[in-house]
């Protein structure tokens, strides 16, 4: 007997090759659900991404209008801010957020009494409203902006330094869907591994078409980034008057902070392994402590002449120099002391995020220490060039003293390192070939003229060496963290 019945007339050697059947339609149908969607999402997404740049380029602004307007009346801030804020005390805000902006006269607003002229645009704060505002488009310069013709009116002045938007035409799309059908059919009757390959390539195909939509947005985020850290004074204010509960005081000495983290809920502190500290403060894990902002002691901040501190206290918050290296992953600034760097960092990895780490700190430099001197070398190879902020003093050259004994520290958070005062900035643009590493030490090293050194390039001799991506990350080994970087 060669066959044997189930008594419905069906073999049961062939069940296994019935249920494939069945099966294999339905994984067909599962698998063009999913690459369908990616498809849809990646045109919604480049028809969105070519919208969204503009959007996000308008901000409220004034037009300073000529007295002939107005009657003979001119406009001042506090006008501005009762006709635009509903309420003259918030005249200062208008002031924060346009003092030395330049103007098309080439005049520019530096106090609350300056006179406005006709002409000026004076940018408003996001919840301002009235006749009077009206739109414009922000142009990618610190100090210009472009203002509608009238309010809900978008300006067409052009954005300087976006790159083009992400277009996917229909045809394309069309097309595209096309081949992934043709492809999942002929994977279907290969055999639901290929199909599985098939959709793994289209599923990479479609991430490479979204990229450079996914860069311009990360690009435009970084920039806004980078306007904020320039308007915003009072993370700065709050970075040093944490710095101050960690200064020498009666009973202890001085705990060194070598970062911090400042948010609308408190403020979160680096300090050495072996460091402790009272309440209010909580410990997250072996070097950072956190404190809630209503706990907040009052110490003393730069140009603050009152509080609770110490000369020596005062004496170590004049001796720091806090930047903001980025934000973190919520968003927040992260501040590092350059005086702790013990004379080098270096930032390798790409090349254009490394240069623009850089410039931003010289950014943040040239805010807070106005006047510090700069030189800037050449390195090896050729890195991209920067810009050195016109509130810092450049020097062609420097020539470097005669070296002492280096002086012994008390160490950062992983490695030994020696406090130093940021007296001069040393910039070096790529790797430094054998006579810039020997200006650089010479300068910046152990017994030299106590400069800090700045490299976008590999360095040897540095004490904190940052890496970055592509992506316009930035990761700080020393401390754990990875930041986005401003542009």
């Amino acid at each position: 007997m060669d066959t044997m019945s189930n008594g419905t007339g069906t073999r049961p050697e062939h069940r296994p090759a019935t249920d494939r059947a069945h099966r294999l339609p339905r994984t067909l149908l599962h698998t063009l659900a999913a690459l369908l969607a990616a498809c849809l999402m990646a045109l919604g997404g480049a028809a969105a991404a070519s919208a969204a740049p503009a959007a996000d380029d308008l901000i409220k602004v004034f037009v300073v209008p000529d007295p002939a307007q107005t009657g003979g009346q001119l406009a001042t801030l506090q006008s501005i801010a009762t006709s635009t804020l509903g309420d003259a005390s918030r005249a200062g805000e208008i002031l924060a957020v346009n003092r030395g902006q330049a103007q098309k006269d080439g005049g520019a607003l530096n106090s609350a009494d300056d006179q406005l002229h006709p002409g000026w645009i004076l940018r408003l704060p996001q919840d301002a409203s009235g006749p009077d505002v009206q739109l414009a488009r922000d142009t990618g310069s610190q100090n210009s902006a472009s203002a509608a013709p009238s309010s809900g009116q978008q300006s067409a002045a052009p954005s300087t330094g976006q790159s083009a938007a992400f277009t996917f035409p229909l045809a394309a799309a069309v097309a595209v869907l096309g081949a992934i059908l043709l492809a999942l059919i002929t994977a279907g009757i290969v055999g639901r591994r290929k199909v599985r390959t098939a959709y793994g390539a289209v599923r990479r195909a479609v991430w490479r078409l979204g990229e450079p939509m996914r860069r311009s947005r990360r690009l435009a985020l970084r920039r806004a980034t980078g306007r904020r850290f320039a308007t915003d004074a009072e993370s700065v204010r709050r970075a040093y008057g944490a710095l101050g509960e960690f200064g020498p005081g009666r009973q202890q000495p001085e705990r060194p902070v070598h970062a911090l983290r400042v948010d609308g809920s408190g403020v979160t502190v680096w300090l050495t392994a072996s460091d402790t500290v009272d309440a209010p403060w909580t410990n997250i894990d072996s070097t950072r402590w956190r404190r809630p902002a209503a706990a907040a002691a009052g110490w003393l901040t730069p140009g603050n002449d009152s509080g609770p501190a110490s000369q020596s206290a005062q004496d170590s918050i004049a001796a720091a120099c806090l930047v903001r290296a980025g934000t973190d992953a919520d968003g927040e600034p992260v501040f590092v002391d350059l005086s702790r760097l013990d004379g080098v960092l270096t930032v390798s990895g790409d090349q254009a995020v490394a240069r623009d780490v850089v410039q931003n700190l010289l950014a943040e430099i040239a805010r807070t220490r106005p006047d510090t001197p700069v030189t800037v070398l050449r390195g090896a190879d050729s890195a991209l060039p920067l810009t050195v902020p016109t509130e810092l003093r450049e020097l062609p050259r420097v020539d470097a003293p005669a070296p002492v004994a280096p002086v012994a520290g008390r160490g950062t958070v992983r490695a030994g390192a020696s406090r130093r005062t940021v007296r001069g900035l040393v910039v070096v643009a790529g790797t430094p070939g054998a006579r810039e590493a020997a200006e650089l030490a010479a300068l910046c090293g152990p017994g030299g003229a106590g400069w800090t050194g700045l490299v976008y390039g590999e360095a040897n001799g540095a004490h904190w060496r940052w890496h970055t991506d592509a992506d316009g990350h930035v990761d700080i080994p020393v401390l754990d963290v990875r930041l986005t970087v401003p542009a």
